[in-house]
């Protein structure tokens, strides 16, 4: 703090210091046993403003910074902490305020400690209603009944986002794959996307790995994190999530999504399935793609690039525009060349769509 406020401190502790030393001229009066005369009282009253306007001056900057200090630490925390804590630790305040209030005439009368121990039974029953209720609360959940949880859960929800719209939790591999960001600008996206700080980490960890691969995709996920800040017209916050160390990402990823009521999106397999195994709403990128990718049907031709061998004798294997694999039966010997086939079967598996075809000719070649 500049000598501005340091002014401002003098002025405050000379004016306390002034009408603290005029009130304590009557103990003062009763302790020298006789009325002090105008000079005496006028020197009491000088010294006092001197030392309070002192303290006020030298003590008052620092006491004030740490006390800045303090609320903006607890402010930050607060703003961090998930809402469910929130919501749940000020139930267990109100319950352990709620029973020392109970206990303070008992603890009252007790002898000497009666006179400060209904305010140490405040703190720390007050304390120990917080820290069971935060850490007991998916237990305290299962007590409500289900029709309030969902409907306190869609509030919640729209607290949260703003508009009612569920939040886009990304993990590691959507970020990585690059792909959400396109889909956003599309404007088929709706709601804010969050980012869990523990996301984060993981990413920086892959980008200070070793392995060259491992870390040009971790490099690549932190530059494709900064462009989906900058440019998506959507909320992109990172968030930080405590609590739940000892599990692993994909289940941090999981109950965060539950205690939010928001959707995961990823393109890990099997955290889609074990997120769907739970309840949760998930928007798998390779789903959404497959599902964009143009339909064909038995007997439609289509122009394909043999580019390699395929894994049966004779077959040859090629790839449309958008990446999806054709399997070419007697197309080894059409290897570098671009030929007109018939599609014969369509497959759609996890990975993608999987084309079965035969050459247009090939009767004729036979």
């Amino acid at each position: 703090m500049g000598s501005s406020a340091r002014k401002y401190f003098a002025l405050s502790g000379l004016l306390i210091g002034i009408g603290l030393s005029l009130y304590l001229l009557g103990p003062l009066a009763s302790l020298m046993q006789k009325r002090p005369n105008f000079y005496e009282s006028a020197g009491f009253v000088a010294l006092g403003s001197l030392v309070v306007t002192a303290v006020f001056a030298f003590g008052g900057p620092p006491i004030a910074r740490t006390i800045v200090l303090g609320l903006t630490w607890t402010k930050e925390r607060l703003v961090k902490l998930p809402i469910s804590d929130i919501v749940v630790g000020v139930g267990g305040l109100i319950v352990g305020l709620i029973i020392a209030n109970l206990l303070a005439p008992a603890l009252s009368r007790i002898p000497v400690a009666g006179s400060f121990l209904p305010t140490v039974g405040v703190v720390v029953l007050g304390y120990i209603g917080i820290a069971v209720a935060v850490s007991k609360k998916e237990d305290l959940v299962v007590l409500i009944p289900p029709r309030l949880r969902q409907s306190v859960g869609k509030r919640a929800q729209t607290v949260f986002s703003g508009s009612g719209y569920k939040p886009k939790i990304l993990d590691t591999s959507t970020i990585i794959d690059g792909r959400f960001g396109d889909v956003c600008k599309t404007g088929f996206v709706e709601g804010p996307i969050i980012v869990p700080s523990f996301v984060l980490d993981e990413l920086r960890h892959i980008a200070d790995s070793a392995d060259t691969v491992k870390r040009n995709k971790g490099r690549h996920g932190l530059e494709v994190l900064n462009v989906l800040q900058k440019e998506l017209p959507l909320e992109v916050s990172i968030k930080d999530w405590p609590g739940q160390q000892d599990l692993d990402v994909d289940s941090r990823l999981v109950k965060m999504a539950k205690e939010l009521g928001a959707s995961i999106v990823t393109t890990d397999y099997n955290l889609a399935k074990i997120a769907e195994l739970q309840e949760v709403a998930v928007l798998n990128i390779n789903e959404l793609a497959n599902a964009l990718k143009p339909v064909v049907t038995a007997g439609e031709e289509i122009y394909v690039n043999i580019i390699k061998e395929g894994k049966e004798p004779g077959q040859g294997v090629g790839y449309l525009e958008d990446g999806t694999m054709v399997v070419v039966d007697a197309g080894k010997r059409h290897i570098g060349e671009t030929i007109l086939v018939v599609v014969t079967n369509c497959h759609t598996t996890p990975a993608g769509r999987m084309i079965f075809a035969r050459p247009k000719h090939q009767g004729q070649e036979s």
